[in-house]
């Protein structure tokens, strides 16, 4: 078997053993406006408001031709 040719250092070996790699679930905050759940410090997905205002207004869907596009 290969032996390290040098040491590790304690800050590298404890970064390799943390848990730092894991991802945390975001933290969901009820909208003023709506009351949908939305990430906090950003504009609401469902109404488009943020600190009270509305910045950004939701366009309507658009309408199927009917027709079929090749």
């Amino acid at each position: 078997m290969p032996n390290p040719k040098r040491r590790h250092t304690r800050a590298r070996r404890d970064s390799r053993r943390s848990q730092n790699w894991k991802l945390e679930i975001k933290e969901l905050a009820p909208c003023g406006q709506c009351g949908a759940l939305r990430v906090s410090h950003r504009v609401c997905p469902s109404c488009g408001s943020y600190n009270g205002k509305v910045e950004v207004t939701k366009k309507a869907p658009k309408k199927e031709t009917g027709g079929e596009q090749k």
